[in-house]
């Protein structure tokens, strides 16, 4: 249901990964497994849990593995050619805002991750579905008949968490990298009105670091990459009580200078 729109690779095709989820164990049939060749990373967790395991086990495979790109745990999200970075810790209302800007025209790149090329700058897409939490599953899928969202996995370490299948156009265009304009720092306020503040180049680059994956171990160059990144970029802090109000106040974001 939530891949339906992914093009099924031939058997033959290259892959990076084989990874399953697998239910029950010589412990439990109650539990399920993430493997990825053959190799078991994680503690089992319940059956219930199985779709968003194996949602989270893919991030852990990208992140863990594949040092092509600077991996950023932020949002990502493309218009008019350009790609709007929403780094942000978990509770933060990251995907929740993520899912609204998809809805009103925003191509998805990423709810996870920013794939940054160290050599071109560009963000490499990877839309998949889009993680939401709690009261963001009722939230999102009110916004529009055509929300489909796959089943609730209840109380896991992240409360309850049900995901969004991706646009089929985010998915068509996943081919088309995209360079950075804005990075945004999302919290979500209850009730709080809408505010979008410019923030200085220097804090944002110490918390964009402290948001990478990888730019330690990629060393000089992840610096040079995040560097270049900020300096190409309008930054901001954004905070938030009402999904009506993000959505006007990013409509009308302005391109950098």
């Amino acid at each position: 249901m939530l891949y339906a729109n992914h093009e099924l690779a031939p058997q033959d095709a290259f892959a990076d990964f084989h990874i399953a989820v697998t239910y029950g164990s010589p412990i439990s049939r109650s539990v399920c497994e993430f493997k990825i060749d053959g190799f078991k990373p994680f503690t089992p967790l319940a059956v219930g849990e199985g779709f968003a395991f194996l949602e989270w086990g893919l991030n852990w495979c990208v992140t863990t593995y594949l040092h092509t790109w600077l991996t950023i745990h932020s949002a990502v999200l493309e218009r008019h050619g350009r790609a709007l970075i929403l780094p942000a810790p978990p509770g933060s209302g990251k995907s929740t805002l993520c899912a609204s800007l998809l809805l009103h025209g925003w191509r998805l790149l990423s709810d996870e991750m920013a794939l940054l090329d160290p050599t071109t700058g560009l963000i490499t897409p990877f839309p998949r579905p889009v993680s939401l939490k709690n009261q963001s599953i009722n939230i999102i899928q009110g916004l529009s008949s055509d929300v489909v969202i796959g089943p609730v996995a209840l109380d896991t370490m992240k409360g309850n968490v049900a995901h969004m299948r991706a646009p089929a156009d985010s998915l068509r265009r996943s081919n088309e990298k995209v360079l950075p304009a804005w990075v945004i720092f999302p919290q979500y306020v209850a009730n709080a009105p809408a505010q979008l503040t410019p923030r200085g180049k220097a804090t944002s680059f110490m918390q964009l670091a402290e948001n990478s994956f990888n730019q330690s171990a990629q060393g000089i160059k992840g610096f040079k990459s995040l560097t270049r990144l900020i300096d190409q970029c309008d930054c901001y802090d954004f905070s938030y009580g009402h999904l009506d109000e993000a959505m006007a106040i990013f409509a009308e974001l302005p391109l950098p200078l």
